[in-house]
């Protein structure tokens, strides 16, 4: 398993790699779960990150626009990242996550033929009428992703636990690795949700709110909570 640590400036990026972050994730908290950051920072941080750890930019909970997000994502991919990770918000069938994903994928790798996509759905989404997440690991496959991520929509006191059970997501990431996708999970994750982790075992989890005292928006990360994450799950 890997550690993936949402940063939102290049300030951040040493605490996160000197904790033993395993892929240092950019994001705009200010605009949602999967909120975009503007080009600069994300090459900011891109070029403060050493060139062995991997960069992951999330492009937004997308509308179901798939022209706009393949333009977000064309963007994303010409910083020099290696994961563009997208979150299907606001689509509702199969059939438009299918076609979401392989327009973000083709625009993407227009760009970066090497780059990675990430696929995003959540666990919360139903009430917000969302794509059912048992449809993801499809949509991403069907699309040409890399990779399915599950997360949550809202950051208050609910965590991805608090809307799916370890069997449901046991499923999930057995659905994704039948796919033949990268799996992973976040969603205000925490030190209480590691021994869960373990015994799901998705190839990366992601963390925010755990590495930077609680608040994804206002703290900042906080090397000595990486680390103690990474000793918890039991990685060297």
């Amino acid at each position: 398993m890997q550690i993936l640590v949402s940063v939102t400036s290049e300030e951040e990026v040493a605490e996160a790699v000197v904790g033993g972050a395993d892929i240092i994730d950019v994001k705009n908290t200010r605009e949602g779960s999967l909120g975009a950051a503007q080009p600069e920072v994300i090459r900011r941080i891109k070029m403060a990150t050493p060139a062995n750890i991997p960069v992951s930019a999330a492009i937004g909970d997308a509308p179901p626009l798939p022209g706009t997000m393949a333009l977000a994502a064309l963007g994303a991919a010409s910083c020099g990242v290696e994961y563009v990770k997208v979150g299907l918000f606001g689509v509702k069938t199969l059939a438009e996550g299918e076609h979401m994903v392989r327009s973000v994928c083709l625009a993407a790798r227009s760009a970066n033929s090497q780059v990675k996509i990430m696929v995003a759905g959540y666990a919360d989404g139903a009430r917000f009428g969302a794509m059912p997440t048992a449809d993801l690991p499809e949509a991403a496959a069907r699309g040409g992703a890399d990779g399915c991520m599950l997360d949550t929509i809202v950051k208050g006191e609910d965590s991805l636990f608090s809307f799916m059970d370890i069997e449901a997501l046991q499923h999930f990431v057995s659905r994704c690795r039948e796919s033949g996708l990268i799996t992973a999970l976040a969603g205000r994750l925490g030190v209480g949700d590691v021994e869960l982790l373990r015994e799901i075992g998705p190839d990366i989890a992601g963390f925010r709110s755990a590495v930077c005292g609680g608040d994804r928006t206002e703290g900042r990360v906080d090397s000595e909570s990486v680390r103690r994450l990474r000793k918890l799950l039991n990685l060297a």
